[in-house]
């Protein structure tokens, strides 16, 4: 087989968010080119703020994605709010703690369960498991039902939410919602250990490889960070989120629209892996069972091991859920009208704010004039962060495949699980133009 060529090409990989291409050429045993090549369209998301007013941003940037939209709420909202001094109250930052919560389940049970599973049950997609697996796919289905449902319920709707804005909340759930919301996160934990249970049965299917790298997420001592935190490295220790620059390294590479990012080494991997590399302590017990079903343990290096970090977090999710809403309903909830709007007395400042979204740490920055219109705005969105992660990770996968003499068709489809294993949101990461002026 070494002797024989290789030529992999995968135009527009399946089962991920957006564009992306495979391509792996090798002769005689040698690679001669290996591209993870991400070809989709720029977004300008970043000029598009600029000339919007405060109460604006956190509109438009949610349209970033319609996966992590609540993810890319908050992070814009953090960023207006620290640029112009605003504060949020207890209660705000515990129901923004939910839904973000919300969403990670509802992203995670997504990837795990439609796009992830069919490699590991040797189907080319969710479909046919209609068919052979009908009742595993129901389960799966059930959790994300749920988790749209809460998103739903904290945020106004499941996806672009409403109720979220600067100051705190347009409008909040009732304690009654709220208890009706404990009551299903409760009844769904015989699902999760369901697909718990399907994962472990099929956990031989994920290949056995493992190449060091720097992992980067947000950490708190206070809990397993989603919402706030500093940026933690486990090559570098801890920075505060105000360095993020200094941090993410943008550049551009000809093979990609988007840009790659690097920090202490060539490249770092953000998302559910590197948030349970650095903070596996905070995870509940039930989480860690989970993860200790899998032998997952910091610090991990098999990059499709984050499959199974994704699932952990789930039934963390689940869990941190039902306690933070027991401490919603022991506080009692502030009343508050519906439409409430907070007085913001507006300032000129500069703000910048990180949350951790299912793919990883994401950051978003704004300036603001004494106006409360915006001057410039930078996102640095987390599979941007990956790329060039998971092009090293091509760089030493095909080749160790090629020497075990495994077929073109096994190394195509354990290079397309591996990119798969990211859970990469594509086009959300596009936002390198290359303008060439001409007079």
């Amino acid at each position: 087989m070494s002797n024989e060529k290789i030529n992999i090409d995968v135009e527009y990989l399946t089962r991920v968010e957006g564009h992306g291409n495979i391509k792996v050429n090798a002769s005689d045993g040698q690679i001669e080119k290996c591209e993870w090549q991400v070809i989709e369209t720029p977004r300008y998301f970043e000029s598009m703020v600029v000339d919007h007013s405060w109460k604006e941003l956190h509109h438009i940037t949610s349209r970033i994605c319609g996966i992590c939209s609540i993810g890319h709420t908050l992070a814009s909202l953090k960023a207006t709010e620290d640029a112009l001094g605003i504060e949020i109250s207890d209660q705000d930052e515990l129901l923004r703690k939910l839904v973000l919560h919300g969403e990670n389940m509802q992203s995670h049970i997504l990837h795990v369960g439609y796009l992830a599973l069919p490699d590991l049950m040797g189907e080319g997609s969710v479909i046919p498991l209609a068919s052979s697996h009908p009742e595993e796919l129901k389960t799966v289905i059930r959790i994300h039902r749920l988790a749209n449902e809460m998103s739903e319920l904290i945020g106004g709707r499941t996806t672009h939410p409403q109720r979220l804005i600067p100051g705190g909340f347009s409008k909040v759930p009732t304690e009654k919602e709220l208890t009706n919301l404990r009551s299903k996160l409760k009844n769904s934990f015989n699902d999760l250990m369901a697909v718990a249970d399907l994962c472990e049965e099929k956990a031989d299917k994920f290949p056995d490889f493992s190449r060091e790298t720097e992992f980067i997420s947000l950490t708190t001592d206070e809990e397993y960070a989603f919402y706030d935190g500093q940026i933690r490295s486990t090559d570098t220790g801890i920075s505060p989120v105000d360095d993020y620059l200094d941090i993410t390294n943008e550049y551009v590479v000809n093979q990609s629209t988007a840009k790659f990012a690097r920090n202490n080494r060539g490249s770092y991997m953000v998302g559910a892996l590197a948030r349970l590399n650095n903070n596996y302590d905070q995870l509940s017990p039930m989480a860690k069972g989970v993860a200790e079903r899998f032998n997952l343990k910091p610090i991990n290096h098999n990059p499709f091991m984050n499959n199974i970090a994704q699932l952990v977090e789930v039934v963390h999710n689940v869990r941190d859920s039902i306690k933070t809403i027991d401490t919603l309903l022991e506080n009692g909830l502030e009343p508050q009208d519906d439409y409430y709007e907070p007085e913001i007395e507006v300032q000129a400042g500069r703000g910048i704010g990180a949350v951790e979204v299912p793919r990883g740490i994401l950051f978003h920055d704004y300036t603001y004039n004494e106006e409360g219109v915006c001057t410039a705005g930078n996102c640095v969105i987390p599979t941007n962060q990956n790329h060039a992660n998971i092009q090293h990770d091509m760089e030493e996968l095909a080749p160790s495949l090629i020497e075990k003499d495994k077929p073109e068709e096994e190394i195509e489809l354990n290079l397309e699980m591996l990119v798969r294993a990211y859970d990469p949101c594509i086009s959300c990461s596009t936002h390198h133009l290359d303008v060439e002026f001409v007079e």
